[in-house]
């Protein structure tokens, strides 16, 4: 067993089967608040391992993949295999948590299904991350985040513009919500069992976190009948204190007046037009939306004249609420994301580094990276010797190419 790290989930063995990211993204964070995670691949190693060096086997640095699996130990393992399939067991019969994001037929064919993990391991948490769902039509239909999640769910329609195309999504932003979704789900199955000593499957997937995302329109929908509207532009927002504006500097910002006639007073003192205040064009929330488009306008000229330093100020001794809309250098830059904790010090293959933390903390039992990602079958030796195998059944492995 390896070394027991800080963390509320110390002593916990999860045993990940996963490639890509949102199955392995959870296993990350799961090893980062403290959990022995033991990641199983193919010899080839998981795709996602090349995905910014071109083949296999070239060595560059993959910052990506390191987030999504540092602190892990790896066995490099064939699992169309009877003797994979008998190591995998040999896992699990001292693990906590089996989680995996394969698709099911595949599972099945491994004999990984829950159904047979279960018989074995009743104790065991199962978690499973799918794209579309482990039942229905679509179980086994393959998928990235920007299939089930942006695409599928209804968030790229409704972010699109009209006779625009579909905006792009970011990489991995749909998997990290549902690894982090998992997570929480492995968490409260564990403290299940502590109750009654049962283990049970967890699942999600790609398409139900989003959906959960853009649940404001999807619940909407469900309880009214009508969806609300899609692909609203900024030059027509009902309520133009919840909006973004240019400055004279480039700089775009979001205006954060939800609760618009609260704001109101302090904003148009802000922007130097106190006579809006009382406005009959303006003064109420349904008059600004009666005439978005040209308060919108008005204030995109106004907006336009000043740098945003100017504005911040004004908008901060007035207590207007607002925030820049920040890149990702500006952002770590920004003395408040250091302030946050989202940057912490950890030992990765090159050496000591700064990197993104989990987005959790726990005053009483404190966690993060436990070390760098592992290479392709880093840990197989010293994993098999801890299930009981000698050098000689190593070896034989070895030779039969079952390991690497």
């Amino acid at each position: 067993m390896t070394e027991e790290r800080s963390g509320p989930m110390r002593g916990i063995r999860v045993v990940e089967v996963g490639v890509w990211v949102a199955g392995p993204s959870a296993g990350a964070i799961l090893a980062d608040w403290g959990a022995d995670v033991v990641k199983i691949e193919a010899p080839t190693g998981d795709p996602y391992r090349w995905v910014y060096t071109g083949a296999p086997g070239e060595q560059a640095l993959n910052a990506p993949f390191e987030f999504d699996n540092r602190g892990k130990r790896c066995v490099a393992l064939r699992l169309d295999t009877p003797e994979g399939r008998e190591v995998v067991g040999r896992l699990l019969a001292g693990a906590d948590v089996f989680l995996t994001n394969m698709r099911p037929r595949a599972l099945e064919g491994w004999g990984l299904d829950y159904a047979s993990v279960a018989a074995d391991h009743p104790r065991l948490i199962y978690a499973s991350v799918t794209g579309y769902g482990t039942e229905g039509p679509d179980r086994d239909r393959a998928s990235y985040d920007f299939g089930g999640f942006w695409s599928r769910s209804g968030i790229a329609a409704a972010l699109t513009q009209p006779a625009s195309p579909p905006p792009a999504q970011r990489g991995g932003m749909g998997d990290h919500v549902t690894g982090a979704t998992i997570a929480g789900g492995i968490a409260a199955a564990l403290f299940e069992r502590e109750r009654t000593g049962r283990g049970q499957r967890v699942s999600t997937s790609l398409l139900r976190t989003g959906l959960y995302v853009l649940g404001w329109d999807t619940s909407h929908a469900l309880r009214t009948g009508r969806p609300l509207p899609i692909g609203l532009s900024r030059a027509s927002a009902r309520n133009p204190l919840f909006n973004c504006y240019l400055t004279a500097d480039g700089h775009w910002f979001w205006l954060l007046g939800l609760e618009g006639d609260r704001h109101w007073p302090a904003f148009a003192v802000a922007i130097d037009r106190p006579e809006w205040i009382e406005d009959e064009r303006y003064s109420t929330l349904a008059l600004r939306a009666a005439n978005a488009a040209e308060l919108i306008a008005a204030l995109d000229t106004i907006f336009v004249a000043e740098p945003l330093a100017v504005w911040a100020e004004r908008f901060d001794n007035l207590d207007v609420w607002w925030a820049p809309v920040r890149t990702t250098a500006e952002v770590l830059d920004d003395p408040q994301v250091a302030a946050s904790g989202a940057l912490v010090e950890a030992e990765m293959a090159d050496g000591r580094a700064t990197v993104l933390a989990t987005p959790v903390d726990f005053s009483v039992t404190p966690a993060g990276p436990g070390g760098p990602s592992p290479e392709v079958g880093q840990h197989t030796e010293a994993v098999l010797l801890e299930l009981g195998y000698d050098w000689d059944e190593i070896i034989s492995l070895k030779e039969a190419s079952v390991i690497l």
